[in-house]
């Protein structure tokens, strides 16, 4: 707490005199401590903001197109996902794509939807919630405004103002894509996929498939968006397999 009061009392006695001289600087100092004492609930607000801004940006099929009736068919028993209400929509947009964000968003992308199965689509899904079920995505959301408060710092020292404001801190480009998970945390998110789709009584395998199908799509032209930083694929299908095994879920 008394840290807390003192940050508080500096960032007060400094704006008067940075506010008028480095305004950059003096939105950093606010990212910066934003960022330390940012809490889940205001995670989802940003995420949120994050979401409506994208879908405002992204063509989304609308509810009687036969992509958006698909995946409410998929995921009607999946509207509230380990306590946390799930909004499902598709962006017509060709990329193999999708992801999921901390207020419980998850967008599909028809590019996805046109190359993988049913079970497929579950298990991709399953291990994006996975990364906002682990707070990955939180962590992700405050990492982006620590990056912005030294981005407007490294402006204020040349000169110029800082550009990022607040709401384009709510980016989608700042969140979700700037936005990387370690291969610890894509290994979890991986698992709770495979929980996820066996509790549910789905096939784990489907899993499995969607990472080789996934390798063979970064084997053409180029990885798709949300597989840049994670793990090899195959090498993912494969730890699956054995999962399965196992389990005694496949041969």
């Amino acid at each position: 707490m008394k840290t807390i009061k003192m940050l508080f009392f500096l960032l007060t006695g400094l704006t008067v005199t940075v506010q008028a001289q480095q305004p950059g600087l003096m939105q950093a100092l606010m990212d910066g401590l934003s960022s330390a004492l940012l809490t889940d609930a205001q995670v989802a607000q940003l995420s949120r903001q994050a979401v409506q801004q994208m879908d405002s940006q992204n063509p989304v099929a609308g509810p009687n197109d036969p992509y958006t009736q698909r995946l409410n068919r998929i995921v009607r028993r999946h509207k509230t996902v380990s306590g946390i209400p799930i909004n499902y929509k598709v962006y017509m947009v060709k990329d193999v794509n999708a992801f999921a964000t901390a207020d419980g968003s998850v967008r599909v992308f028809k590019g996805l939807m046109d190359v993988m199965t049913d079970n497929e689509l579950l298990a991709i899904m399953g291990h994006e919630i996975g990364h906002v079920i682990n707070h990955d995505t939180r962590d992700a959301m405050k990492k982006a405004l620590q990056r912005s408060a030294v981005r407007n710092v490294l402006a204020s020292r040349s000169g110029a103002v800082g550009k990022l404001s607040r709401s384009e801190l709510a980016s989608f480009a700042d969140y979700v894509v700037g936005s990387s998970f370690s291969r610890k945390q894509e290994t979890e998110a991986d698992d709770y996929s495979y929980q996820f789709m066996k509790k549910n009584g789905y096939s784990v395998m489907a899993l499995a498939t969607s990472f080789e199908k996934l390798a063979k799509q970064s084997g053409g032209a180029g990885v798709p968006t949300f597989l840049s930083t994670h793990p090899d694929s195959k090498a993912r299908a494969q730890r699956v397999r054995d999962r399965a095994k196992r389990d005694g879920l496949s041969r």
